[in-house]
């Protein structure tokens, strides 16, 4: 079993439609799945809406703190702003690292579907991402 664990700043958009993705996408089987944040910023519901819209139901999702248990049993940590590049522990020497800077759809401006626009361009950046990370397993 491969643990992977996607670390953003506060575990509310990124992070989790990278753990959302993930868990649709690699297999089960195969590997167990995380997200987790420095800080906890609670589940951002638009990060709900455009993952729903297409198929993936992160709902039940929550905002977690990292998990050093996890972290240091991680085969790897996928960091997705800098803030957690910067800030992520020491990495156990057996634990791979990728970090994919993605911009933070939180900070999006403008009405509600503008802001939607910009969830949804890193929401399919995640998707390919993932599976992308899913060929480089088979």
């Amino acid at each position: 079993m491969k643990k992977i664990y996607f670390l953003c700043t506060g575990n509310s958009c990124r992070s989790q439609m990278a753990e959302g993705y993930a868990k649709s996408i690699l297999s089960p089987d195969i590997f167990e799945i995380e997200s987790a944040g420095i800080e906890t910023h609670g589940l951002n519901p638009n990060a709900v809406k455009v993952m729903a819209e297409d198929g993936v139901d992160i709902s039940s999702h929550y905002s977690k703190l990292i998990d050093l248990r996890y972290f240091n049993t991680s085969d790897l940590v996928i960091t997705l702003c800098g803030d957690a590049k910067d800030k992520c522990p020491m990495l156990p020497p057996q634990t791979k690292s990728l970090h994919w800077p993605l911009s933070d759809p939180a900070q999006a401006t403008g009405t509600l579907e503008e802001q939607l626009e910009v969830f949804r361009k890193v929401r399919d950046e995640i998707k390919k991402l993932i599976i992308d990370l899913n060929d480089h397993f088979h």
